[in-house]
């Protein structure tokens, strides 16, 4: 006997579904909340410059309480509260960032800076697709602990293959002293790995050390080019995008001579703002890229978009 297929219509369906009672209707099980997951970010940022490969490494970010202890020094409650309001961020806490860059010449596969300690940038450098055996070059631009603790842990240095390279006023300044405990456990038992350059020295094909002195005696910057185009690595020349680069005659307390500071700061911005001149900063906000724009008589920090992705 041939069956008679039943002829379905979407009132039918609709007939169907409004027949059901209330408690059947409801019965399917609920959907689980999704897990909070925290706040996340990438581990890494990889640009175009040229022939070269820039890629900056977040080694670490956390939240620090009163940032008016640390930047504006000099700077009234007022003047402080005024700045964090038009940048739409808080008076009472900041967030840190801390970014070692790597850059690869083609040629060398440089690393500046060396973040916290050994297990971050190690870290950072895995996640980027890159182990310690293949930096060529570790160039250290100050000696504060948060640049200069991945250099070396308990199993010695963390580049063994590599070339190390930091200024020789930076170098000389610290080795006089002992109240540098990093200084003290990270390079004063390596010194005789690093080479001390002075400003204008050659770190390898297209990069160029450039003195921006203040923030530590000898405190050091880089100029990349390549192709045409540069890239200022401007390491801690400022050390947040709006109370000290905005500003740069504000004081902050980690800048040991802070009129030199004020003074390298304001030549910096200059020649960025006028030559349209990006950069990266060590402390600036993840992933750290940006240019600098003039704005009535101080500057302005503008993140970078997609212009060293082509």
């Amino acid at each position: 006997m041939k069956l008679k297929t039943p002829h379905i219509n979407r009132r039918s369906v609709l007939l169907g579904a409004s027949a059901l009672p209330l408690s059947a209707a409801l019965a399917s099980p609920a959907l689980a909340a999704a897990d909070m997951m925290g706040v996340g970010s990438t581990r890494f940022n990889r640009m175009k410059l040229g022939n070269f490969e820039v890629t900056t490494l977040l080694v670490g970010t956390r939240t620090v309480e009163g940032p008016h202890n640390i930047f504006g020094l000099n700077a009234s409650d007022e003047d402080f509260a005024s700045a964090s309001a038009q940048a739409n961020i808080p008076t009472d806490k900041a967030q840190f960032f801390f970014t070692p860059t790597v850059v690869n010449t083609g040629s060398e596969l440089v690393l500046f800076d060396t973040g916290l300690n050994p297990d971050s940038i190690t870290g950072a450098l895995k996640a980027a697709g890159y182990s310690p055996d293949q930096i060529d070059t570790v160039v250290i631009t100050h000696m504060h602990g948060d640049h200069i603790g991945g250099v070396a842990g308990e199993n010695g240095v963390t580049f063994p293959n590599a070339r190390h390279v930091t200024g020789a006023v930076e170098f000389d300044a610290w080795s006089k002293t002992d109240g540098n405990k990093a200084f003290e456990a990270k390079l004063r038992p390596n010194a005789e790995r690093f080479d001390m350059i002075d400003d204008g020295a050659s770190v390898a094909s297209g990069i160029t050390a450039v003195a921006a002195f203040g923030h530590t005696p000898g405190h050091m910057t880089y100029r990349l080019e390549s192709e045409g185009k540069q890239l200022h690595l401007a390491a801690d020349f400022a050390n947040h995008y709006v109370w000290s680069l905005a500003r740069p005659d504000w004081e902050v307390k980690f800048d040991m001579d802070k009129s030199a500071a004020a003074q390298t700061r304001r030549k910096m911005l200059d020649m960025m703002a006028a030559d349209k001149i990006p950069f990266v900063g060590y402390h600036m906000p993840w992933p750290a890229v940006g240019y600098v724009e003039t704005k009535d008589d101080a500057f302005q920090y503008v993140p970078a978009s997609y212009q060293l992705m082509m």
